[in-house]
């Protein structure tokens, strides 16, 4: 595995170029229903980013950071165990971070976000730290959530954006024993589906707190997943960051590489 925090300084300065990708995977630790641990975000980013490095690593020189687990995860405050950084705390480790890897020959950062409510302040972090530190930077996803016009199963007429089927599939793929599927029940809020803007995914966002929907703060419907359809969502999502990283190793603003 090609970790970065294997390497001694000397290899970094010998081995670095600006061809080097950096791939660095956040997670969280927040609640997720009774089902499912608090690290679930920060175990699929993980295992997503190491499969994905092992397979594209040496023919792209790609790095893998260590995963981010404390992140923006205040909509799930009101439940002990979430352990969340405010967005200016956040914005400014992403911006030290970046600090840190300008200091290498390593030119291109790619942001792996497994958990949904990052996503916002990584999209202003990417340009942030274009502007401070000069790199490439990227935000990618293991799965696009659904309120962020990624899909979820019919069944949760696209509410399943928190502990729902994909999720706990993918979980009971990577660590079934930490999923407990007897506590597992549908929990989709199927007044909010019917609109057509105000809606997880629609043309108009809104705030929200997990807790808003039901008390034990997890939306979409968990009693459907399963193994099976963990692993052919993980195979699909390591797949497709390895061809994401392909066109990240390329990329040069529309000009000529």
């Amino acid at each position: 595995m090609r970790r970065f925090a294997d390497l001694s300084g000397p290899q970094v300065a010998e081995r670095f170029t600006d061809r080097t990708i950096l791939v660095q995977p956040l997670g969280a630790i927040e609640q997720h229903g009774p089902h499912l641990p608090l690290s679930t975000d920060s175990v699929v980013a993980t295992a997503v980013a190491e499969a994905t490095v092992a397979e594209v690593g040496e023919e792209l020189d790609v790095w893998l950071l260590p995963t981010l687990e404390y992140t923006k995860s205040n909509e799930h405050a009101w439940s002990p165990g979430t352990v969340w950084l405010s967005a200016t705390t956040l914005l400014a480790v992403l911006d030290d971070l970046g600090r840190c890897i300008a200091t290498t020959a390593a030119k291109r950062l790619v942001f792996l976000n497994g958990h949904g409510g990052n996503s916002a302040l990584l999209n202003v972090a990417n340009r942030e730290l274009r502007l401070a530190h000069g790199l490439m930077t990227f935000v990618t996803h293991p799965g696009i959530p659904a309120d962020q016009g990624g899909t979820s199963p019919a069944e949760e007429m696209g509410m399943g954006v928190h502990g729902g089927s994909e999720e706990t599939s993918m979980m009971l793929h990577l660590a079934p024993h930490l999923v407990d599927m007897s506590k597992a029940e549908r929990r989709v809020p199927e007044a909010m589906a019917m609109n057509k803007y105000v809606r997880f995914g629609g043309r108009v966002s809104f705030g929200w707190m997990s807790n808003d929907f039901f008390p034990d703060g997890y939306i979409g419907d968990p009693t459907t997943a399963n193994a099976e359809t963990g692993k052919r969502l993980f195979e699909g999502s390591v797949r497709g960051f390895g061809e994401a990283l392909r066109e990240v190793s390329t990329f040069n603003f529309g000009r000529p590489a």
